[in-house]
């Protein structure tokens, strides 16, 4: 329990930043979306003007742009990149940042297991992610119900938004992989942007493909906004691909991270 205790302090912080970052933006867009549902003609007009080919890579979407669940679901791909840093972020430093700071080998000499070490760890990982996406849930969802006046799907904006949180599960374990892998990671921030805006590249070449195959590839294309808004539900083959590499890559570091070598500082 100190161990937890000291590593959500340790992140309390950036916690508080990553979650008035993605509150401050969801509420900055959200109030965009009266005026934009009121001139809706005008800017499908201007968007019809991009090449077919940015607008499916950007996630422009004109047909309904003056509904707020179209809306929402053109805006969260931002989102979701400022979420995906943060877990990333988050991933890659909880385990790197003890080599970094060079405090492993006092760590380990602790009456603890390497296995509870990364349990706490993991733990206040998780914990930092729940309180944003708690947080974020709600300013979304009073922002959402104070700029639309006709009704809407709770439900569908709910499933809408839950992404972020599932998006930054596979970001964190991701992370947390790569950190058991390459501990000497000397700045973890370059390392999170570089990896999470390379996968967003790939999702928008993706769009522009169309190939269903190459979805797989990246974090950002396992939810697809518009079937979800359609079928109020997820695909569940992204959903079993998603769950199985956020497990296999959760058990392969606490395998390398019980057995590795830990170097005295």
């Amino acid at each position: 329990m100190n161990m937890f205790l000291h590593e959500l302090k340790a992140y309390r912080k950036s916690t508080i930043t990553w979650t008035l970052a993605l509150v401050s933006v969801v509420i900055v867009f959200l109030s965009m979306f009266p005026a934009i549902s009121r001139e809706a003609e005008v800017f499908k007009e201007l968007i019809m003007g991009f090449p077919e080919a940015l607008r499916m890579a950007l996630g422009l979407s004109v047909e309904n742009i003056g509904s707020i669940l179209e809306f929402y679901s053109y805006i969260f791909l931002y989102i979701s990149l400022i979420g995906a840093i943060q877990g990333m972020n988050l991933g890659a430093s909880i385990v790197s940042k003890e080599i970094r700071e060079k405090t492993a080998d006092f760590l380990l000499t602790k009456p603890v297991t390497r296995t509870k070490v990364m349990t706490s760890k993991l733990l206040a990982a998780l914990t930092c992610l729940v309180i944003t996406n708690i947080f974020y849930l709600v300013a979304a969802s009073v922002m959402a119900n104070l700029v639309e006046t006709k009704a809407f799907s709770m439900k569908i904006f709910l499933l809408l938004s839950l992404t972020l949180f599932f998006l930054q599960l596979m970001f964190l374990a991701l992370g947390i992989i790569i950190s058991v892998v390459i501990p000497k990671t000397k700045s973890v921030l370059p390392l999170s942007l570089g990896t999470v805006f390379a996968f967003f590249i790939v999702g928008a070449l993706t769009s522009t493909t169309g190939d269903q195959a190459l979805r797989y590839l990246t974090p950002f294309k396992y939810f697809d906004f518009s079937y979800i808004v359609k079928n109020s539900s997820y695909e569940s083959s992204f959903m079993i691909v998603a769950i199985g590499f956020i497990t296999i890559a959760i058990i392969a570091s606490y395998l390398i991270y019980t057995k590795r070598d830990i170097h005295s500082a």
